[in-house]
């Protein structure tokens, strides 16, 4: 069978590339809010193994956030789960500590935990996440396999050893279960990040489902996305039996702390002028900017790099390889200024970005929402400036603050750096 490369990668990058996934990020100290722990007891009150509880002061989290307070309690009581929070709060630690918890490495050779989610991207990110916490579990084995890649590399690996814990894209994954290299009547746990945008689109719906098929019954269940619409809820559940229910800051709150979210009004022909001109004038750590297509992509990362910005830019067009390399470099601060597409746009997880600019709107709020959270994460300080063109540029920025009951100001002369800079 071939891998089904088509339904990870989308036809319509302008609309369609949103991407999944949510990971987890270090908490802040002195962060005010309500999204921060009520409790300020700390990791060890979930009386995890003394292995994880070493990897997670490495990383350097202190207290959990108020989606990890809510639900690994019963996620490492192999409870079924099915969680919304928004961007940025935590909720890959979720599935990721509860998992590993409840792992017996000495069972060798059987996949005790599959985790899809829906872009390449995110399952190498994932995979990454799982590596950092099971540090001092050596034991413990971790894959990560996606379409555009050759799948005799996967058979392979797979043939070395089954891992412990698999992570995926729901085409490749089917893949190697119909060719028989992936066996899954072992497993324990079956994880669906960002699970609305999986179980949506009915062709990964069905995919999602003759891989759930391939499981045992008796398995725990958990789903997390960070928007989860209430006709969406029931399809989910229908995959879980009694879950516990956990909605962090719903629909109408989902703003983001301590963000600030600014518009400017210009032509189309203005706004490379004007992003320079904020580029210069703007202290930053890192910046994400998001564009609609691959065209607009590459020519805008080109115009910057000649500009002299540390540019790079991040699309659908690359190979796997390359995408991977460039989103490494970026995130190992080599490079300080990204431009992308929707790709990019959902749970990407990178530390020091504090600014992000819309220079396309996008085309709807959900994707407003998934983008200007790659700034402020769990609850820091960041700053997002959306460019509109257009009367329809204009309608969506108003169906945001609408929905999200936010009020998205027009750019001031100056800003102040103290509300955008951690520490200023």
């Amino acid at each position: 069978m071939a891998d089904n490369d088509d339904l990870l990668d989308y036809e319509d990058e302008e609309q369609n590339e949103t991407t999944a996934v949510e990971s987890q990020e270090a908490p802040k100290k002195d962060v005010k809010g309500t999204y921060v722990s009520i409790h300020s007891s700390g990791f060890r009150d979930f009386l995890l193994k003394p292995e994880i509880l070493r990897a997670i002061v490495d990383c350097g989290f202190e207290h959990p956030s108020e989606v990890q307070h809510e639900c690994i309690p019963q996620a490492v009581l192999g409870m079924d789960i099915l969680c919304q929070a928004k961007s940025g709060m935590g909720k890959t630690a979720v599935f990721v500590l509860a998992t590993l918890q409840q792992l017996e490495p000495a069972d060798n050779n059987t996949c005790h935990v599959l985790v899809m989610c829906h872009t390449r991207e995110l399952a190498f990110q994932i995979s990454k996440e799982y590596e950092r916490f099971s540090k001092y579990m050596p034991t413990v084995k971790v894959a990560v396999f996606f379409g555009g890649l050759a799948i005799q590399k996967d058979e392979e690996t797979l043939k070395n050893g089954t891992p412990h814990i698999v992570v995926g894209t729901p085409g490749r994954i089917l893949a190697l279960i119909r060719n028989k290299k992936l066996n899954l009547k072992h497993l324990k746990h079956f994880v669906l990040d960002e699970c609305d945008k999986m179980l949506e689109q009915l062709d990964m719906r069905r995919d999602v489902q003759e891989i759930f098929r391939s499981t045992p019954h008796g398995k725990q269940v958990m789903m997390f996305s960070a928007t989860l619409s209430k006709e969406i809820r029931p399809v989910c559940k229908k995959f879980m039996q009694d879950p516990m229910e956990v909605y962090v800051d719903d629909e109408a709150k989902l703003t983001l702390h301590g963000l600030q979210q600014h518009y400017v009004n210009l032509k189309e022909n203005e706004k490379n002028k004007k992003l320079f001109e904020l580029l210069d004038v703007l202290e930053f750590n890192q910046v994400v900017i998001f564009v609609k297509s691959v065209q607009r992509c590459t020519a805008l990362a080109q115009l910057l790099t000649e500009q002299n910005f540390p540019a790079i830019g991040i699309h659908r067009g690359m190979n796997q390889d390359d995408r991977l390399n460039r989103y490494q470099q970026f995130k190992d601060f080599q490079k300080r200024i990204l431009v992308a597409t929707n790709l990019f746009g959902r749970g990407m997880d990178i530390e020091r970005v504090n600014i992000v600019f819309n220079y396309d709107m996008p085309e709807d709020s959900d994707t407003y929402l998934h983008r200007v959270a790659r700034a402020g994460r769990f609850g820091t300080k960041g700053l997002a400036i959306t460019f509109v063109s257009d009367e329809n540029d204009a309608k969506i920025l108003n169906e945001v603050q609408d929905r999200f009951d936010v009020n998205i100001s027009e750019l001031p002369e100056e800003i102040d750096l103290s509300t955008y800079i951690e520490g200023r």
